[in-house]
């Protein structure tokens, strides 16, 4: 599976100095420790474990699974027996033992530059454990569900370690979602109590998330479900700033802030308070319940398998799944994770720039980094604003020297040149990373010229909200680079590519990705619909873990991401993968973002249709389009021009930046039933684009 010995040519490599230090130096190294986690993973994991605190030790088998469905309920079982807390492990263990209570664990950059605040590790215990004594007061207990729907703010993270702390289990809600996709979720997990903000702004964009908030809590009594409790931060809202009547008087008491003697100043431009509704009887002031409450709490000592979070991902069709984690599998992924893909030191500051309210924001913001006592930048603003240089002003403020961002934010900012990006001096930059979808080659060697100077490895790693953690993934000193691919699997993880009949495929292939067993992160269920679960993952090819998307291994052994299966193509009994035309797309100098769809075609089966996203200051005609059906044609073949291009000011995009290609298929066939569009950002965009969609080929 994995190839005796990396190729040398084609390929690129990091520097000797990043192989001096690094966990995993070379690809010899990575070959040798990942037999050793797949042939005996209680020993490899259980050496990872002896980093962590245990109250009582495991029984029975260190990994216990069945992925079989035609041999029983599917289940994965890691170290069930022990007991842990994972808030004591990723907070009093880093104070108490490690001695790293005065080191910085966060620095928050609010949306607008020069608002900001610093956490140590220390003080961030303090808030937890205060927070987790809040929880009790309310009747918060083990095995109940708190859901969770606020901005990039610290006290985000306080809120889900709290619940960690006491046992409870956190539903965190992405603050960009809608009252009806909070209410569904709410009641799917039937969650006791909801924790919100007044409101927060996203770039120039003002979102009132106590309004949505109560809008969602009156739609779960509509549906005969009640939330007694509403908890709310007080973020944008000063005590003269409360909408006249609004605010009850226990929410007008003095609210201190999170460690506020200690915090610098907020610099907030003059802008209008988001609306605040206020029903006594229902919410309560975050500041005013944490004031006078106890900076001691003893954690809940928590079963290995006990339920962490559950964390909602929606699918093309249906309700959104409720993915469940446990406590000491994911624990042990997250921190092994993000110390070998990032290469962690103790001397880094690492910035992801994702949100909290997404997968990648738990295992890589919050979990995996404090488990290893990182210390991180919490960035609640946009990459775009107040000008196109943000990201680039922080790295170089904070010195950021470990980077992960998104494809999406990667081919945005690419649109502006380099210019906005040398502005800056990024001389701390050591690895640049990529998580979301997969990145087309030009995007990846943009990223590794421009941004890293072609010094810093770029680990683009493929995974999922299900597997808890980074699955196929470059390790930045010992695995050699192909721009575009997500490499090899990381360790513990052994995948297969299938055909449509099940079969595994050796050598260079194309097909289904699927896994052969699991690792200790992979999700536990579907909460409250275990034969969802079993028919979701394991029906289709009984034996393995289907991941729904596609993939491709070339003649060296390594891994490319071809996007979801329903995102390949079948034109005239060739499979095509629509990243693979999107990429030939993107190549031309005129084109920022491309996106593929198929359109049935009554003699190919299906055809090809292009959304493309032009330069700025590209304007659309004949002579482009025959440029880039030229394009495609020559990179790919015949059989893969384009039957249509539509010109795309803006593509259909959710909250978090991933294109809604499903929204693209409809628009492509003329279907204006487009199902559930909750999670779109700017619906306008919908529109303009079923008005100039195209009718014939061209």
């Amino acid at each position: 599976m994995i190839p005796d010995k990396a190729p040398g040519e084609d390929v690129l490599h990091a520097s000797a100095d990043l192989k001096k230090q690094a966990h995993i130096p070379s690809f010899e190294k990575y070959k040798e420790l990942y037999t050793r986690s797949v042939e005996s993973p209680e020993e490899f994991w259980g050496d990872v474990a002896k980093d962590f605190f245990w109250k009582t030790k495991y029984t029975g088998k260190f990994l216990d699974y069945n992925f079989d469905v035609t041999k029983g309920e599917v289940f994965v079982k890691c170290m069930e027996g022990a007991t842990t807390n994972i808030c004591h492990n990723v907070l009093d263990r880093n104070v108490h033992e490690r001695k790293l209570g005065d080191k910085v664990a966060f620095y928050w950059e609010g949306n607008e530059p020069g608002d900001e605040k610093t956490v140590t590790y220390r003080e961030l215990l303090q808030q937890v454990c205060k927070f987790a004594n809040v929880l009790k007061s309310q009747g918060v207990k083990k095995g109940d569900r708190v859901s969770i729907y606020m901005p990039m703010v610290v006290e985000l993270v306080v809120a889900m370690l709290a619940c960690a702390r006491i046992g409870a289990v956190h539903s965190i809600v992405f603050a960009g979602f809608s009252a009806e996709s909070l209410c569904e979720r709410i009641m799917d997990s039937q969650c006791c109590i909801l924790i919100t903000a007044d409101g927060f702004y996203r770039g120039d964009k003002l979102i009132s998330l106590k309004l949505i908030a109560d809008e969602a809590l009156q739609k779960c009594r509509d549906k005969s479900f009640t939330v007694e409790k509403c908890i709310m931060l007080k973020h944008l809202t000063k005590e003269e700033e409360a909408s006249s009547g609004s605010l009850s008087p226990p929410a007008k008491r003095a609210c201190p802030d999170l460690q506020q003697e200690k915090q610098k100043e907020r610099v907030r431009k003059v802008r209008p308070p988001p609306q605040v509704p206020w029903n006594p009887e229902v919410d309560l002031c975050w500041h005013s319940l944490i004031g006078g409450a106890s900076e001691e709490c003893e954690p809940v000592w928590c079963d290995s398998e006990d339920p962490l979070f559950i964390l909602y991902t929606s699918g093309s069709t249906g309700k959104p799944k409720g993915v469940l984690h446990t406590v000491s599998g994911y624990m042990l992924y997250t921190a092994a994770t993000f110390k070998m893909v990032f290469d962690y030191h103790s001397d880094d500051v690492y910035w992801c720039t994702a949100d909290i309210g997404w997968i990648t924001g738990h295992s890589y913001i919050t979990y995996g980094p404090l488990a290893n006592g990182a210390t991180s930048v919490l960035f609640e603003g946009l990459p775009t604003y107040p000008d196109v240089s943000r990201m680039w002003e922080i790295v170089d403020k904070y010195h950021v020297s470990k980077f992960y961002t998104a494809p999406t934010a990667i081919r945005l900012l690419m649109k502006y040149g380099s210019e906005p990006v040398q502005k800056y001096k990024r001389t701390s930059l050591k690895i640049l990373g990529t998580v979301g979808e997969p990145i087309n080659p030009e995007a990846w060697q943009w990223y590794y010229s421009v941004v890293g100077e072609k010094r810093c490895p770029v680990v683009d790693t493929f995974w999922q909200t299900e597997t808890g953690g980074h699955v196929l993934t470059p390790l930045p000193a010992a695995t050699p680079m192909k721009p575009g691919s997500a490499t090899f699997p990381f360790f513990g993880v052994v995948p297969a590519i299938l055909n449509e009949s099940g079969e595994e495929l050796e050598g260079p292939s194309e097909g289904y990705l699927v896994f052969k067993q699991p690792w200790p992160g992979v999700m536990r269920t579907v909460y409250g619909n275990h034969e969802r679960f079993e028919t979701t993952y394991f029906k289709k090819f009984p034996g393995y873990y289907v991941t729904g998307d596609g993939c491709r291994r070339d003649k060296d052994g390594y891994y490319w991401i071809t996007g979801r299966i329903d995102d390949m193509l079948n034109v005239s009994g060739h499979l095509l993968s629509t990243a693979e035309v999107e990429s030939a797309l993107v190549e031309h100098e005129s084109v920022a973002e491309a996106a593929v769809v198929g359109r049935p075609h009554p003699v190919k089966g299906e055809s090809l249709y292009c959304f493309v996203t032009l330069n700025d200051g590209i304007n659309y005609n004949q002579k482009l389009e025959a440029e880039l059906k030229k394009q495609v044609r020559e990179k790919i073949g015949a059989i893969a021009t384009p039957d249509y291009i539509q010109n795309a000011p803006s593509l259909p995009k959710t909250r978090s930046g991933k294109i809604m290609r499903r929204v693209l298929r409809k628009i492509a066939c003329n279907e204006q039933d487009l199902g559930d569009v909750s999670t779109l950002a700017d619906s306008s965009v919908v529109e303009q684009l079923f008005e100039n969609r195209c009718c014939t080929a061209v």
